[in-house]
């Protein structure tokens, strides 16, 4: 392990003022009198900052480097993401291009690049006394925690300490430090426990790929609807009896989500789930669907329905109105003295 102390900020999303707190942390302990570098082991930024060898890297940690009172270096972002589609960015490994790649490829990719990230920080540990690592986006989002090496996983890979920074002037910053914390082991077992019983295996699919990655899902379950409805939305005394019956004997299924990897949508994953999930409809019996909200103007989405015998019985709609001030009022505000009591 290097000899340097490090400290890690991660936040509760985008945007929380971690690169802030990071350059301050940078100036305060040069200020202290230590040698200090900033760290970021994958950034993404349209713009890029060319160091005085010709490599590129990320400019929060070039201002960070100047907080500190270092020469900016590639090793403190050994890689740069710069994106050049809504899918898919030019990846930069040691400040060199490494090639365009879509997202999914690059998720294939980017647990091969440890090495190259450890060996950035660990040749600048060797040279500081302390490195401020910044984390990226949150480590909560569960569609980046496989193989992470920007959050929790690279806090793990070099053992640093973490703070958790949230924007208070956002609102429910309390809900999302909450949030944000990682689930335990025994948790994460607890409420598997809790939540497995309710999942109906019939009305579930999960897709895989060549390597046994899981690539896109689909749950549907047993309407409650009618069962809460009877009872006015109310589980007690009586209203559970009949939620549970609707679990088990039930003429009506909830669409809840589908979700498929990027790369892969529009290529017909959705009928291998939709198919799988119908055979499981005529196993225990159910006669209808009901979809999730959807946009009338989604031609897609409605698409998926086009073979079926569609009723729609729910309807939403936004109104917006403008408020102005009555005329009267307007007049009177103009021509009150300045000083007049209202």
């Amino acid at each position: 392990m290097s000899r340097a102390k490090c400290i890690m900020v991660q936040g509760t999303m985008s945007g929380a003022g971690k690169s802030l707190l990071c350059t301050a942390l940078c100036r305060i302990f040069a200020q202290d009198g230590y040698r200090v570098a900033p760290f970021k082991s994958q950034n993404m930024a349209l713009n890029s900052f060319v160091t005085r060898d010709g490599l590129e890297m990320g400019r929060a940690q070039v201002v960070q480097a100047q907080a500190a009172g270092m020469e900016p270096d590639v090793r403190m972002n050994p890689i740069l993401l710069k994106p050049s589609s809504d899918v898919g960015s030019q990846v930069i490994v040691n400040g060199e291009v490494r090639g365009q790649m879509p997202a999914a490829a690059y998720f294939k990719l980017k647990k091969s690049l440890i090495p190259d990230i450890l060996a950035a920080y660990n040749s600048l540990a060797e040279e500081v006394d302390i490195i401020v690592i910044e984390g990226a986006g949150s480590p909560a989002e569960i569609n980046l925690k496989a193989d992470d090496i920007v959050n929790m996983g690279l806090a793990k890979l070099v053992d640093a300490p973490v703070l958790l920074a949230g924007d208070i002037d956002r609102g429910g910053v309390f809900a999302q430090l909450y949030g944000t914390v990682e689930l335990s082991d025994d948790q994460i077992r607890k409420y598997a426990g809790k939540f497995a019983p309710l999942i109906r295996p019939e009305l579930t699919c999960f897709v895989m790929d060549e390597n046994d990655d899981l690539v896109a899902f689909g749950v549907a379950a047993p309407s409650i609807a009618a069962a809460l409805k009877k009872h006015d939305g109310r589980l007690f005394p009586t209203g559970w009896a009949d939620v549970l019956k609707a679990f088990h004997r039930n003429d009506t299924i909830d669409l809840l989500l589908i979700a498929v990897r990027p790369d892969l949508q529009k290529k017909g994953v959705n009928a291998v789930i939709i198919s799988k999930v119908m055979h499981g409809c005529f196993k225990i019996g159910v006669k209808q669907a009901e979809t999730g909200p959807m946009l009338e103007t989604n031609e897609k989405v409605q698409s998926q329905w086009q073979d079926f015998p569609l009723e729609q019985h729910k309807r939403r709609r936004c109104f917006v109105k403008v408020l102005t001030p009555a005329p009267q009022e307007s007049a009177a505000a103009a021509t009150a003295p300045v000083g007049a009591a209202e």
